[in-house]
Protein backbone atom coordinates (compact mmCIF):
# COMPACT_ATOMS: atom_id res chain seq x y z
CA UNK A 1 0.00 0.00 0.00
CA UNK A 2 1.21 3.39 -1.27
CA UNK A 3 1.55 5.87 1.77
CA UNK A 4 1.36 9.27 0.78
CA UNK A 5 3.32 12.45 2.48
CA UNK A 6 5.18 9.84 4.89
CA UNK A 7 9.00 10.84 4.79
CA UNK A 8 12.01 8.33 4.84
CA UNK A 9 15.39 9.43 6.68
CA UNK A 10 18.03 7.98 5.27
CA UNK A 11 21.62 8.14 6.46
CA UNK A 12 24.41 7.82 3.88
CA UNK A 13 24.42 8.97 0.36
CA UNK A 14 26.11 5.81 -0.64
CA UNK A 15 25.08 2.84 -2.91
CA UNK A 16 22.68 1.26 -0.58
CA UNK A 17 21.06 4.76 0.96
CA UNK A 18 20.67 6.43 -2.96
CA UNK A 19 18.95 3.06 -4.17
CA UNK A 20 16.64 3.23 -1.26
CA UNK A 21 16.23 7.31 -2.26
CA UNK A 22 15.33 6.31 -5.80
CA UNK A 23 13.05 2.94 -5.27
CA UNK A 24 10.88 5.01 -2.55
CA UNK A 25 10.50 7.43 -5.11
CA UNK A 26 9.46 5.24 -7.87
CA UNK A 27 7.14 2.47 -6.43
CA UNK A 28 5.75 4.70 -3.16
CA UNK A 29 4.73 8.52 -2.04
CA UNK A 30 7.51 8.01 0.57
CA UNK A 31 9.78 11.07 0.30
CA UNK A 32 13.58 10.30 1.12
CA UNK A 33 15.54 13.22 3.11
CA UNK A 34 19.12 11.84 2.61
CA UNK A 35 21.66 12.92 5.07
CA UNK A 36 25.34 12.30 4.06
CA UNK A 37 28.29 13.74 6.38
CA UNK A 38 30.78 13.60 4.17
CA UNK A 39 30.85 16.59 0.63
CA UNK A 40 30.52 13.94 -1.47
CA UNK A 41 28.48 11.16 -3.37
CA UNK A 42 28.69 7.61 -3.54
CA UNK A 43 30.00 6.59 -0.22
CA UNK A 44 33.29 4.28 -1.11
CA UNK A 45 31.67 3.82 -4.68
CA UNK A 46 32.60 7.03 -5.01
CA UNK A 47 34.61 8.65 -7.86
CA UNK A 48 37.99 10.60 -6.75
CA UNK A 49 38.92 13.46 -9.28
CA UNK A 50 42.28 15.26 -9.33
CA UNK A 51 43.65 17.20 -11.93
CA UNK A 52 41.48 15.64 -14.70
CA UNK A 53 41.80 12.03 -13.91
CA UNK A 54 39.51 9.96 -11.91
CA UNK A 55 40.07 7.31 -9.37
CA UNK A 56 38.02 4.37 -8.34
CA UNK A 57 38.68 3.61 -4.77
CA UNK A 58 38.62 -0.39 -4.06
CA UNK A 59 37.88 -1.41 -7.75
CA UNK A 60 34.16 -1.51 -8.86
CA UNK A 61 33.21 -4.39 -11.38
CA UNK A 62 28.97 -3.70 -12.17
CA UNK A 63 28.30 -7.03 -12.49
CA UNK A 64 25.62 -9.29 -10.15
CA UNK A 65 24.15 -12.39 -10.54
CA UNK A 66 20.92 -10.30 -9.43
CA UNK A 67 18.70 -9.79 -12.53
CA UNK A 68 17.16 -6.82 -10.41
CA UNK A 69 20.45 -5.14 -9.80
CA UNK A 70 21.81 -5.35 -13.39
CA UNK A 71 18.24 -3.85 -14.81
CA UNK A 72 18.40 -1.28 -12.23
CA UNK A 73 22.29 -0.44 -13.70
CA UNK A 74 21.13 -0.71 -17.51
CA UNK A 75 18.07 1.22 -17.54
CA UNK A 76 20.04 4.37 -15.50
CA UNK A 77 23.14 3.73 -17.81
CA UNK A 78 22.66 1.70 -20.98
CA UNK A 79 25.81 -0.15 -22.39
CA UNK A 80 27.35 1.52 -24.73
CA UNK A 81 26.50 -0.76 -27.54
CA UNK A 82 23.51 0.13 -29.17
CA UNK A 83 21.90 -3.45 -29.77
CA UNK A 84 23.86 -6.25 -28.83
CA UNK A 85 23.13 -10.34 -27.79
CA UNK A 86 24.81 -11.09 -24.79
CA UNK A 87 25.09 -13.81 -22.64
CA UNK A 88 23.48 -12.70 -18.78
CA UNK A 89 23.33 -15.35 -16.20
CA UNK A 90 23.54 -18.01 -18.20
CA UNK A 91 20.35 -16.42 -20.78
CA UNK A 92 20.91 -14.75 -24.15
CA UNK A 93 19.08 -12.08 -24.81
CA UNK A 94 19.14 -8.80 -26.96
CA UNK A 95 19.82 -6.06 -25.31
CA UNK A 96 19.10 -2.35 -26.81
CA UNK A 97 18.91 1.08 -25.21
CA UNK A 98 17.75 1.47 -22.80
CA UNK A 99 18.20 -2.22 -21.85
CA UNK A 100 15.04 -4.26 -20.66
CA UNK A 101 15.24 -7.82 -19.65
CA UNK A 102 12.16 -9.62 -20.36
CA UNK A 103 12.03 -11.85 -17.70
CA UNK A 104 12.23 -9.21 -14.94
CA UNK A 105 8.71 -6.38 -14.46
CA UNK A 106 9.50 -3.61 -15.50
CA UNK A 107 8.66 -0.58 -13.74
CA UNK A 108 7.77 2.80 -15.36
CA UNK A 109 9.37 5.59 -15.05
CA UNK A 110 13.25 3.95 -14.95
CA UNK A 111 14.69 4.04 -18.40
CA UNK A 112 16.39 7.42 -19.52
CA UNK A 113 13.21 8.82 -21.15
CA UNK A 114 10.43 7.57 -19.16
CA UNK A 115 7.54 9.85 -17.52
CA UNK A 116 8.05 8.72 -13.87
CA UNK A 117 4.54 7.29 -12.55
CA UNK A 118 3.11 6.10 -9.47
CA UNK A 119 0.15 4.33 -8.29
CA UNK A 120 -2.00 6.19 -5.53
CA UNK A 121 -4.20 3.31 -5.22
CA UNK A 122 -4.13 -0.17 -5.21
CA UNK A 123 -5.46 -3.52 -4.25
CA UNK A 124 -2.75 -5.92 -4.82
CA UNK A 125 0.79 -6.65 -4.18
CA UNK A 126 3.07 -9.27 -4.87
CA UNK A 127 5.02 -11.13 -2.84
CA UNK A 128 8.16 -9.61 -5.10
CA UNK A 129 7.04 -6.55 -4.47
CA UNK A 130 5.55 -5.79 -7.66
CA UNK A 131 2.56 -3.38 -7.98
CA UNK A 132 -1.04 -4.15 -9.76
CA UNK A 133 -3.50 -1.54 -9.50
CA UNK A 134 -6.98 -2.87 -7.90
CA UNK A 135 -10.59 -2.20 -9.04
CA UNK A 136 -10.17 1.39 -7.49
CA UNK A 137 -6.38 1.58 -8.26
CA UNK A 138 -5.29 5.03 -11.00
CA UNK A 139 -2.24 6.57 -11.54
CA UNK A 140 -0.65 9.92 -10.98
CA UNK A 141 2.26 11.70 -13.41
CA UNK A 142 4.15 13.17 -10.60
CA UNK A 143 7.60 14.36 -12.72
CA UNK A 144 9.16 13.89 -15.99
CA UNK A 145 12.88 12.36 -16.24
CA UNK A 146 15.54 14.66 -17.82
CA UNK A 147 16.09 13.01 -21.41
CA UNK A 148 19.50 11.65 -21.10
CA UNK A 149 19.24 9.54 -24.42
CA UNK A 150 21.41 11.89 -26.35
CA UNK A 151 24.57 11.97 -23.41
CA UNK A 152 27.21 9.76 -24.89
CA UNK A 153 28.77 9.88 -21.53
CA UNK A 154 25.75 8.43 -19.73
CA UNK A 155 26.27 4.58 -20.79
CA UNK A 156 28.28 1.53 -19.77
CA UNK A 157 31.33 0.35 -21.09
CA UNK A 158 31.95 -3.49 -21.14
CA UNK A 159 35.23 -4.26 -20.13
CA UNK A 160 37.84 -7.48 -20.00
CA UNK A 161 38.60 -8.51 -16.43
CA UNK A 162 42.08 -9.51 -15.72
CA UNK A 163 43.49 -9.41 -12.08
CA UNK A 164 46.88 -11.13 -11.35
CA UNK A 165 48.48 -12.06 -8.34
CA UNK A 166 52.18 -10.54 -7.85
CA UNK A 167 54.25 -12.98 -5.83
CA UNK A 168 58.22 -13.85 -6.41
CA UNK A 169 58.58 -10.96 -8.88
CA UNK A 170 56.37 -12.71 -11.12
CA UNK A 171 52.78 -12.92 -12.28
CA UNK A 172 50.34 -15.29 -11.33
CA UNK A 173 46.95 -15.93 -12.79
CA UNK A 174 44.15 -15.21 -10.41
CA UNK A 175 42.22 -17.49 -9.47
CA UNK A 176 45.06 -20.03 -10.41
CA UNK A 177 45.42 -22.16 -13.12
CA UNK A 178 47.48 -25.31 -13.47
CA UNK A 179 49.24 -23.87 -16.97
CA UNK A 180 52.89 -24.65 -17.75
CA UNK A 181 53.77 -21.07 -16.17
CA UNK A 182 51.95 -21.57 -13.09
CA UNK A 183 54.27 -24.24 -12.45
CA UNK A 184 57.43 -22.71 -13.73
CA UNK A 185 56.96 -19.99 -11.56
CA UNK A 186 55.79 -21.85 -8.49
CA UNK A 187 58.84 -24.58 -9.25
CA UNK A 188 59.22 -28.43 -8.99
CA UNK A 189 59.42 -28.12 -5.17
CA UNK A 190 56.64 -25.67 -4.53
CA UNK A 191 54.50 -27.53 -7.24
CA UNK A 192 54.53 -30.78 -5.32
CA UNK A 193 53.79 -29.37 -1.64
CA UNK A 194 50.62 -27.87 -3.14
CA UNK A 195 49.48 -30.88 -5.06
CA UNK A 196 50.15 -33.08 -1.80
CA UNK A 197 48.41 -30.62 0.35
CA UNK A 198 45.55 -29.99 -1.63
CA UNK A 199 45.17 -34.21 -2.10
CA UNK A 200 45.60 -34.33 1.50
CA UNK A 201 42.54 -31.63 1.65
CA UNK A 202 40.18 -33.30 0.33
CA UNK A 203 40.60 -35.98 2.02
CA UNK A 204 40.76 -35.23 5.73
CA UNK A 205 38.72 -31.77 5.99
CA UNK A 206 38.90 -29.61 8.68
CA UNK A 207 35.20 -29.93 10.70
CA UNK A 208 34.27 -27.29 11.79
CA UNK A 209 35.08 -24.98 10.12
CA UNK A 210 35.96 -22.17 13.07
CA UNK A 211 38.39 -19.40 11.75
CA UNK A 212 39.20 -18.18 8.04
CA UNK A 213 42.39 -20.45 7.86
CA UNK A 214 40.07 -23.54 8.27
CA UNK A 215 38.44 -22.21 5.02
CA UNK A 216 40.70 -21.79 2.95
CA UNK A 217 42.90 -25.29 3.83
CA UNK A 218 39.79 -26.86 3.37
CA UNK A 219 39.08 -25.42 -0.77
CA UNK A 220 42.99 -24.68 -1.27
CA UNK A 221 44.88 -26.98 1.08
CA UNK A 222 47.91 -25.75 3.32
CA UNK A 223 50.69 -25.03 1.15
CA UNK A 224 48.35 -23.24 -1.82
CA UNK A 225 47.02 -21.12 1.47
CA UNK A 226 50.31 -20.28 2.69
CA UNK A 227 51.69 -19.17 -0.89
CA UNK A 228 48.84 -17.31 -1.93
CA UNK A 229 46.19 -16.45 0.93
CA UNK A 230 48.10 -15.91 4.26
CA UNK A 231 49.81 -13.22 3.60
CA UNK A 232 47.63 -11.23 1.57
CA UNK A 233 44.48 -11.71 3.84
CA UNK A 234 46.58 -10.62 7.15
CA UNK A 235 47.85 -7.50 5.23
CA UNK A 236 43.73 -6.74 4.72
CA UNK A 237 42.80 -7.13 7.97
CA UNK A 238 45.94 -6.98 10.21
CA UNK A 239 44.95 -9.91 11.92
CA UNK A 240 46.44 -13.83 12.09
CA UNK A 241 43.84 -15.20 9.71
CA UNK A 242 42.74 -17.91 12.73
CA UNK A 243 41.58 -15.10 14.57
CA UNK A 244 39.12 -14.59 12.09
CA UNK A 245 35.54 -15.86 11.16
CA UNK A 246 34.79 -18.41 8.28
CA UNK A 247 31.93 -16.61 7.58
CA UNK A 248 34.31 -13.98 5.94
CA UNK A 249 35.19 -16.42 3.33
CA UNK A 250 31.39 -17.40 2.84
CA UNK A 251 30.93 -14.16 2.12
CA UNK A 252 33.17 -12.96 0.33
CA UNK A 253 34.99 -16.51 -1.67
CA UNK A 254 31.56 -18.44 -2.09
CA UNK A 255 32.15 -21.88 -4.22
CA UNK A 256 35.55 -20.92 -5.17
CA UNK A 257 38.42 -23.73 -4.68
CA UNK A 258 40.99 -24.97 -6.88
CA UNK A 259 38.60 -27.70 -7.77
CA UNK A 260 36.42 -25.13 -9.71
CA UNK A 261 38.89 -23.02 -10.71
CA UNK A 262 40.54 -25.99 -12.71
CA UNK A 263 37.27 -26.71 -14.22
CA UNK A 264 36.82 -23.23 -15.06
CA UNK A 265 39.99 -23.40 -17.52
CA UNK A 266 39.00 -26.37 -19.17
CA UNK A 267 35.61 -25.17 -19.76
CA UNK A 268 36.66 -22.09 -21.52
CA UNK A 269 39.45 -23.73 -23.72
CA UNK A 270 36.56 -25.93 -25.28
CA UNK A 271 33.90 -23.30 -25.08
CA UNK A 272 32.46 -22.35 -28.01
CA UNK A 273 32.73 -17.72 -28.12
CA UNK A 274 30.07 -16.30 -29.61
CA UNK A 275 29.88 -12.71 -31.04
CA UNK A 276 30.92 -10.41 -28.46
CA UNK A 277 31.53 -12.76 -25.71
CA UNK A 278 29.73 -13.51 -22.84
CA UNK A 279 29.33 -10.24 -20.34
CA UNK A 280 28.19 -12.73 -17.59
CA UNK A 281 27.28 -16.32 -16.87
CA UNK A 282 24.84 -17.97 -13.99
CA UNK A 283 27.25 -20.15 -12.12
CA UNK A 284 30.37 -18.68 -12.75
CA UNK A 285 32.12 -17.43 -9.46
CA UNK A 286 32.06 -13.89 -8.88
CA UNK A 287 36.09 -14.55 -9.06
CA UNK A 288 36.31 -15.74 -12.58
CA UNK A 289 34.15 -13.46 -14.38
CA UNK A 290 35.44 -12.52 -17.21
CA UNK A 291 33.75 -9.09 -18.54
CA UNK A 292 31.81 -6.63 -16.69
CA UNK A 293 30.20 -3.44 -17.39
CA UNK A 294 31.85 -0.05 -16.07
CA UNK A 295 30.27 3.78 -16.09
CA UNK A 296 32.67 5.72 -18.67
CA UNK A 297 33.75 7.62 -16.03
CA UNK A 298 33.70 5.52 -12.92
CA UNK A 299 31.40 4.20 -10.45
CA UNK A 300 30.57 7.63 -8.88
CA UNK A 301 29.20 8.58 -12.32
CA UNK A 302 25.97 6.03 -11.52
CA UNK A 303 25.48 7.47 -8.25
CA UNK A 304 25.67 10.97 -8.74
CA UNK A 305 23.54 10.09 -11.54
CA UNK A 306 21.18 8.55 -8.93
CA UNK A 307 21.33 11.46 -6.61
CA UNK A 308 20.09 13.92 -9.37
CA UNK A 309 17.22 11.75 -9.94
CA UNK A 310 16.27 11.76 -6.41
CA UNK A 311 16.37 15.39 -5.87
CA UNK A 312 14.50 15.92 -9.45
CA UNK A 313 11.59 13.89 -8.02
CA UNK A 314 10.96 15.81 -4.72
CA UNK A 315 13.74 14.02 -2.73
CA UNK A 316 16.20 15.68 -0.57
CA UNK A 317 20.31 15.35 -0.32
CA UNK A 318 21.71 17.26 2.72
CA UNK A 319 25.58 17.25 2.22
CA UNK A 320 28.00 17.36 5.26
CA UNK A 321 25.68 16.64 8.21
CA UNK A 322 26.59 14.16 10.30
CA UNK A 323 24.08 12.72 12.71
CA UNK A 324 25.06 13.44 16.24
CA UNK A 325 22.00 11.96 17.82
CA UNK A 326 19.05 9.40 17.04
CA UNK A 327 15.64 10.47 18.66
CA UNK A 328 13.90 7.29 20.20
CA UNK A 329 10.53 6.60 21.99
CA UNK A 330 10.30 3.10 23.58
CA UNK A 331 10.69 0.74 20.36
CA UNK A 332 10.17 3.97 17.35
CA UNK A 333 12.17 6.05 16.00
CA UNK A 334 11.38 9.84 15.74
CA UNK A 335 14.04 11.78 14.43
CA UNK A 336 17.65 12.18 13.77
CA UNK A 337 19.44 15.64 14.36
CA UNK A 338 22.51 16.21 12.35
CA UNK A 339 25.21 18.37 12.58
CA UNK A 340 26.91 20.97 9.83
CA UNK A 341 30.64 21.81 9.71
CA UNK A 342 29.39 25.50 10.68
CA UNK A 343 28.29 23.58 14.15
CA UNK A 344 24.57 24.25 13.25
CA UNK A 345 21.92 21.51 13.90
CA UNK A 346 18.91 20.50 12.59
CA UNK A 347 16.28 17.81 13.31
CA UNK A 348 15.31 15.07 10.88
CA UNK A 349 11.59 13.99 11.74
CA UNK A 350 10.35 10.65 9.69
CA UNK A 351 8.21 8.08 9.70
CA UNK A 352 11.04 4.97 8.75
CA UNK A 353 14.82 5.28 9.09
CA UNK A 354 17.47 3.78 7.00
CA UNK A 355 20.87 3.60 8.30
CA UNK A 356 24.13 3.15 6.84
CA UNK A 357 26.17 4.47 9.30
CA UNK A 358 28.53 2.20 11.16
CA UNK A 359 26.71 0.32 13.97
CA UNK A 360 29.36 1.35 16.65
CA UNK A 361 28.35 4.69 16.28
CA UNK A 362 24.71 4.02 15.37
CA UNK A 363 24.46 2.20 19.45
CA UNK A 364 26.37 5.46 20.38
CA UNK A 365 24.01 7.83 18.72
CA UNK A 366 20.53 6.65 19.93
CA UNK A 367 19.55 7.91 23.22
CA UNK A 368 17.31 4.86 23.77
CA UNK A 369 18.15 2.59 26.86
CA UNK A 370 21.07 0.54 25.70
CA UNK A 371 21.54 -2.73 27.54
CA UNK A 372 25.19 -3.46 29.03
CA UNK A 373 25.68 -6.53 26.36
CA UNK A 374 24.46 -5.01 23.43
CA UNK A 375 26.86 -1.53 24.14
CA UNK A 376 29.99 -4.00 25.06
CA UNK A 377 29.34 -5.87 21.46
CA UNK A 378 28.55 -2.69 19.74
CA UNK A 379 31.74 -0.85 20.81
CA UNK A 380 33.86 -4.23 20.54
CA UNK A 381 33.51 -4.24 16.99
CA UNK A 382 36.27 -3.35 14.94
CA UNK A 383 36.87 -1.57 11.52
CA UNK A 384 39.86 -1.85 8.86
CA UNK A 385 41.08 1.56 6.96
CA UNK A 386 41.71 2.11 3.69
CA UNK A 387 44.03 4.14 1.82
CA UNK A 388 45.34 4.36 -1.96
CA UNK A 389 47.94 6.39 -3.24
CA UNK A 390 47.18 7.45 -6.65
CA UNK A 391 50.82 7.59 -9.23
CA UNK A 392 51.14 9.19 -12.36
CA UNK A 393 53.99 7.66 -14.16
CA UNK A 394 55.05 7.74 -17.80
CA UNK A 395 55.62 3.66 -17.87
CA UNK A 396 55.74 0.45 -15.96
CA UNK A 397 58.62 -1.31 -16.37
CA UNK A 398 56.31 -4.22 -15.98
CA UNK A 399 54.94 -5.33 -19.20
CA UNK A 400 52.68 -7.80 -21.22
CA UNK A 401 54.66 -10.07 -23.60
CA UNK A 402 54.43 -7.82 -26.53
CA UNK A 403 55.64 -4.78 -24.54
CA UNK A 404 52.26 -2.91 -23.99
CA UNK A 405 50.89 -2.14 -20.67
CA UNK A 406 49.40 -4.81 -18.29
CA UNK A 407 46.10 -5.67 -19.09
CA UNK A 408 44.77 -6.20 -15.31
CA UNK A 409 42.47 -4.07 -13.57
CA UNK A 410 44.16 -4.85 -10.54
CA UNK A 411 47.08 -7.01 -9.15
CA UNK A 412 47.23 -8.88 -5.92
CA UNK A 413 50.49 -7.41 -4.22
CA UNK A 414 51.31 -11.41 -2.24
CA UNK A 415 55.37 -9.85 -1.95
CA UNK A 416 55.91 -10.00 2.24
CA UNK A 417 58.73 -7.42 1.98
CA UNK A 418 56.14 -4.65 1.60
CA UNK A 419 53.03 -3.93 3.24
CA UNK A 420 51.29 -2.72 -0.43
CA UNK A 421 47.68 -4.93 -0.75
CA UNK A 422 47.01 -4.10 -3.98
CA UNK A 423 47.83 -2.60 -6.91
CA UNK A 424 45.11 -0.50 -9.67
CA UNK A 425 45.77 0.08 -13.24
CA UNK A 426 42.99 3.01 -13.84
CA UNK A 427 43.66 3.02 -17.52
CA UNK A 428 42.20 -0.52 -17.78
CA UNK A 429 39.06 0.14 -15.57
CA UNK A 430 38.19 2.66 -18.41
CA UNK A 431 40.82 4.74 -20.40
CA UNK A 432 38.55 7.86 -19.72
CA UNK A 433 39.73 8.01 -15.83
CA UNK A 434 42.86 9.11 -17.62
CA UNK A 435 43.67 12.59 -18.87
CA UNK A 436 46.50 12.04 -21.07
CA UNK A 437 46.21 8.58 -22.99
CA UNK A 438 50.15 8.62 -22.55
CA UNK A 439 50.11 8.34 -19.23
CA UNK A 440 49.87 5.41 -16.82
CA UNK A 441 47.61 5.99 -13.56
CA UNK A 442 48.02 3.62 -10.85
CA UNK A 443 46.65 3.10 -7.43
CA UNK A 444 48.65 1.59 -4.43
CA UNK A 445 45.85 0.23 -2.03
CA UNK A 446 47.21 -0.53 1.66
CA UNK A 447 44.73 -1.70 4.47
CA UNK A 448 45.72 0.12 8.14
CA UNK A 449 43.84 1.14 11.29
CA UNK A 450 43.61 4.94 11.85
CA UNK A 451 45.88 4.78 14.51
CA UNK A 452 48.60 3.45 12.51
CA UNK A 453 51.75 5.46 11.60
CA UNK A 454 50.90 5.06 7.85
CA UNK A 455 47.53 6.63 8.41
CA UNK A 456 48.95 9.50 10.23
CA UNK A 457 51.81 10.04 7.39
CA UNK A 458 51.90 13.49 5.88
CA UNK A 459 50.67 13.37 2.30
CA UNK A 460 54.11 14.06 0.78
CA UNK A 461 55.60 11.22 3.03
CA UNK A 462 53.13 8.85 1.94
CA UNK A 463 53.58 9.17 -1.91
CA UNK A 464 57.63 9.16 -1.39
CA UNK A 465 56.56 5.42 0.73
CA UNK A 466 54.34 4.12 -2.09
CA UNK A 467 56.68 4.89 -4.48
CA UNK A 468 59.57 3.38 -2.68
CA UNK A 469 57.76 0.30 -2.06
CA UNK A 470 56.94 -0.41 -6.02
CA UNK A 471 60.53 0.20 -6.99
CA UNK A 472 61.44 -2.17 -3.78
CA UNK A 473 59.71 -4.84 -6.16
CA UNK A 474 60.27 -3.81 -9.68
CA UNK A 475 56.95 -2.16 -11.01
CA UNK A 476 59.05 0.69 -11.94
CA UNK A 477 61.57 3.09 -11.94
CA UNK A 478 61.06 6.54 -9.03
CA UNK A 479 62.20 9.28 -12.14
CA UNK A 480 59.13 7.64 -14.57
CA UNK A 481 56.34 9.47 -11.73
CA UNK A 482 55.45 13.03 -11.87
CA UNK A 483 52.55 13.09 -9.56
CA UNK A 484 50.63 11.43 -6.62
CA UNK A 485 47.44 11.77 -5.12
CA UNK A 486 46.10 10.46 -1.47
CA UNK A 487 43.13 9.52 -0.38
CA UNK A 488 42.00 7.90 3.10
CA UNK A 489 38.44 5.72 3.64
CA UNK A 490 37.60 5.31 7.22
CA UNK A 491 35.89 2.11 8.37
CA UNK A 492 35.78 0.94 4.96
CA UNK A 493 36.19 -3.46 5.96
CA UNK A 494 33.82 -4.09 8.45
CA UNK A 495 36.05 -6.68 10.33
CA UNK A 496 35.07 -10.44 11.23
CA UNK A 497 37.06 -9.96 14.68
CA UNK A 498 36.31 -8.40 18.07
CA UNK A 499 33.49 -9.16 19.41
CA UNK A 500 32.19 -10.11 16.21
CA UNK A 501 31.20 -13.52 17.42
CA UNK A 502 28.75 -12.15 19.58
CA UNK A 503 27.01 -10.16 16.61
CA UNK A 504 23.62 -11.54 17.26
CA UNK A 505 23.06 -9.48 20.51
CA UNK A 506 23.60 -6.60 18.61
CA UNK A 507 21.26 -7.09 15.49
CA UNK A 508 18.47 -8.28 17.83
CA UNK A 509 18.70 -4.86 19.45
CA UNK A 510 18.53 -2.83 16.48
CA UNK A 511 15.93 -5.15 14.95
CA UNK A 512 13.81 -4.43 17.76
CA UNK A 513 13.19 -0.73 16.79
CA UNK A 514 9.95 -1.47 14.38
CA UNK A 515 10.83 1.67 12.16
CA UNK A 516 14.85 1.30 11.96
CA UNK A 517 16.37 -0.14 9.13
CA UNK A 518 20.40 -0.85 8.75
CA UNK A 519 21.51 -1.42 5.08
CA UNK A 520 24.46 -1.28 3.68
CA UNK A 521 28.01 -2.66 4.04
CA UNK A 522 28.69 -0.34 7.51
CA UNK A 523 24.77 -0.46 8.09
CA UNK A 524 24.60 -3.98 8.75
CA UNK A 525 28.62 -4.92 9.76
CA UNK A 526 28.70 -7.04 6.15
CA UNK A 527 31.10 -7.22 4.01
CA UNK A 528 28.98 -6.60 0.88
CA UNK A 529 29.65 -6.03 -2.77
CA UNK A 530 28.00 -2.78 -3.80
CA UNK A 531 24.77 -4.99 -5.75
CA UNK A 532 24.40 -6.14 -2.08
CA UNK A 533 23.98 -3.55 -0.52
CA UNK A 534 21.45 -2.46 -3.27
CA UNK A 535 19.67 -5.40 -2.98
CA UNK A 536 19.26 -4.71 1.04
CA UNK A 537 17.98 -1.55 0.71
CA UNK A 538 15.36 -2.84 -2.62
CA UNK A 539 14.34 -5.68 0.10
CA UNK A 540 13.24 -2.90 2.82
CA UNK A 541 11.34 -0.89 0.17
CA UNK A 542 9.49 -4.09 -1.20
CA UNK A 543 8.22 -4.63 2.38
CA UNK A 544 7.19 -1.23 3.41
CA UNK A 545 5.26 -1.73 -0.41
CA UNK A 546 3.92 -4.97 0.93
CA UNK A 547 3.43 -3.81 3.92
CA UNK A 548 5.83 -5.24 6.52
CA UNK A 549 9.30 -5.80 6.15
CA UNK A 550 10.84 -8.91 6.75
CA UNK A 551 14.01 -8.22 8.86
CA UNK A 552 14.97 -12.10 8.65
CA UNK A 553 15.30 -11.68 4.43
CA UNK A 554 17.06 -8.42 4.71
CA UNK A 555 20.20 -10.17 6.85
CA UNK A 556 19.78 -12.73 4.56
CA UNK A 557 21.39 -11.33 1.32
CA UNK A 558 25.09 -12.48 1.53
CA UNK A 559 24.57 -14.43 4.04
CA UNK A 560 24.32 -17.85 2.53
CA UNK A 561 27.45 -20.31 0.74
CA UNK A 562 26.15 -18.93 -2.46
CA UNK A 563 26.08 -15.58 -3.95
CA UNK A 564 22.55 -14.18 -3.01
CA UNK A 565 19.83 -16.96 -3.38
CA UNK A 566 21.83 -19.96 -4.29
CA UNK A 567 21.58 -22.30 -0.92
CA UNK A 568 23.47 -25.01 -2.33
CA UNK A 569 26.48 -26.13 0.36
CA UNK A 570 30.39 -25.23 -1.05
CA UNK A 571 31.70 -28.31 -2.52
CA UNK A 572 35.40 -28.91 -3.69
Amino acid sequence: MKRLGQIAVIIGAGPAGLTAGLELLRRTGIRPVILEASGEIGGISRTIRYKGNRMDIGGHRFFSKSDRVMQWWMDLMPPEIAESEISYQGKKRSVAVPAKLEEVPVLRGVGPRAVVEIETETDETDADGTIHAGEHGHTDTIVTVEDHAADPDLVMLIRPRQSRIYYLRRFFDYPIKLTGQTLANLGITRTVRVGMSYMASRVSQIKPEKSLEDFLINRFGRELYLTFFKSYTEKVWGTPCDQISAEWGAQRIKGLSLTTAVKHFVKKAVRRRGKGGDLAQKGTDTSLIERFMYPKFGPGQLWEHVADQIVGMGGEIHMGWKVESIQCEGKTVKAVVGVNEAGDRQTFEGDYFFSTMPMRELVQAMDAPVPANVKEVSDGLQYRDFITVGLLADKLKVKEPDGGLLKDTWIYVQEPDVILGRLQIFNNWSPYLVSDPTKVWIGLEYFCYDTDDLWKMEDEALKQFAIDEVVKIGILDADAVSDGHVVRVPKTYPAYFGTYDRFDELRVFTDSFENLFLVGRNGMHKYNNQDHSMLTAMTVVDGLVAGKVDKAALWGINTEQEYHEEKEKITA
